[in-house]
């Protein structure tokens, strides 16, 4: 997870309606964030050749008011995968911005040094997210700038009716700090050019998250309104 300050105003053009910015301290977060799914299923079945796979988003924070409480969500705003069947499937039962590159990663946990990469390929070129930490996982603290990163379980995806909801359980994350970290990636042409000055910059954060099973639940339609972003 890599994790960057941007400005509001950037983001806002893309959050759903019915939700709205969610800020730490004031500031508004974008992450690249690196997964290797293992044992997925769909419905509760598998799906044969697609149960291991690797992703990397690039994602921002909302949050939504539902009765007397917020639920504080992600909005992807492109997802790499490396099978097509994968982002198809994805395209269909959440509406996601799923696009399906070759892919590829490298896992090295021995003793207390972890190193993790994830790699893609885009124009006949391998891009990738790296980065290396030492020591044991640390509990999330709580209120702390990486339990935000960490404890949002709410997808949610601007529709041309409004916006979708969906929910993502899983136990609370051990983390590392990162002590190296590297995106090397034709920003501007995988993200967009507004997202290249941001993704060039220092991130705020790097770190790994130990993970978990994970379960998603079917997407719901919400009626279509909207709240201000700031």
């Amino acid at each position: 997870m890599l994790n960057y300050v941007v400005d509001p105003q950037l983001v806002i053009p893309l959050v759903p309606a019915g939700t709205e910015l969610d800020f730490e301290n004031g500031e508004t977060f974008l992450s690249v964030v690196g997964f290797l799914f293992l044992d997925t299923r769909l419905l509760g079945l598998p799906i044969p050749l697609h149960h291991d796979f690797e992703e990397v988003n690039l994602r921002f924070y909302v949050r939504r008011k539902s009765a007397d409480t917020w639920r504080r969500g992600v909005v992807f705003i492109r997802e790499l995968v490396p099978r097509p069947a994968i982002a198809l499937i994805a395209r269909a039962f959440y509406g996601e911005n799923y696009v399906a590159v070759p892919m590829k990663h490298d896992i090295d946990h021995v003793g207390a040094s972890l190193k993790v990469e994830y790699s893609w390929r885009r124009r006949r070129k391998w891009e990738s997210l790296k980065m290396t930490a030492t020591g044991e996982a640390q509990s999330v603290v709580e209120g702390s700038h990486a339990e935000f990163i960490t404890e949002h379980y709410w997808g949610y995806t601007a529709l041309r009716s409004g916006c979708s909801e969906y929910r993502v359980e899983h136990p609370r994350w051990k983390i590392w700090n990162a002590t190296s970290f590297e995106l090397n990636a034709d920003v501007a042409t995988l993200y967009g050019a507004p997202f290249a000055e941001t993704l060039s910059e220092r991130p705020h954060s790097a770190f790994i998250a130990d993970g978990s099973p994970i379960k998603v639940d079917t997407r719901e339609v919400l009626p279509s309104r909207r709240a201000s972003g700031l």
